[in-house]
């Protein structure tokens, strides 16, 4: 038997209540371990969608790594929306979030970059860009690795970002076993946030 969502049990604010239902999917805390799907759109208005990894979720909002000449990097600069499902379905429960993305700041991609563990890759690997073959690739990158070999920090390239999407609307879906499914939407206002329950 799946819960009810009863509307008076939620959170306040949104994240929070994210967070509770990340908590009951993973009682370790795994946050920089959850998958999610992220939904961009390019500049001629074509969707497109990956599996990303949530590397934090804070009242902020959302972060991942990413490449910004990656195709998701060049769909944000051209449309800096973004939206993000988050699934459990051994829970039977959901969690859509739609916004504005932002870059964080040098300073917070720096400390984000050197937590990596040897980070060679992100200078060996153009993300997106064709290769001839995977032998170019494992060359690409022994290249990089025999230059940075030496090296005893590996500096963050330019390229590597932290992007943080800020939520303006955020769904929760809790399965009912008469289909009669509970949708509470929050919705960001002058403010703060309202809810409201859609049908299912």
């Amino acid at each position: 038997m799946t819960p009810i969502l009863h509307d008076d049990e939620l959170a306040e604010a949104p994240l929070e209540q994210l967070r509770a239902w990340m908590a009951e999917a993973d009682p370790a805390g795994r946050v920089g371990e959850v998958t999610a799907s992220l939904a961009t759109v390019d500049e001629h208005q074509h969707p497109d969608v990956r599996i990303v990894v949530i590397r934090t979720v804070d009242d902020d909002g959302l972060t991942i790594y990413s490449d910004t000449r990656s195709r998701k990097g060049q769909d944000l600069e051209q449309n800096p929306r973004a939206a993000i499902l988050m699934y459990w379905p051994e829970l039977r429960r959901q969690v859509r979030l739609r916004g504005p993305v932002e870059i964080l700041p040098d300073d917070a991609n720096d400390a984000a970059f050197s937590s990596r563990p040897r980070p060679i890759g992100y200078w060996a690997n153009h993300q997106s860009a064709p290769i001839s073959d995977r032998q170019a690739l494992v060359a690409q990158a022994a290249a990089v690795e025999r230059q940075l070999a030496e090296a005893d920090e590996i500096a963050r390239p330019d390229h590597w970002v932290v992007y943080r999407l800020v939520p303006g609307t955020v769904e929760f879906w809790q399965a009912a076993e008469d289909h009669l499914h509970d949708r509470i939407e929050y919705r960001r206002s002058a403010g703060g946030w309202e809810t409201v329950r859609l049908q299912p």
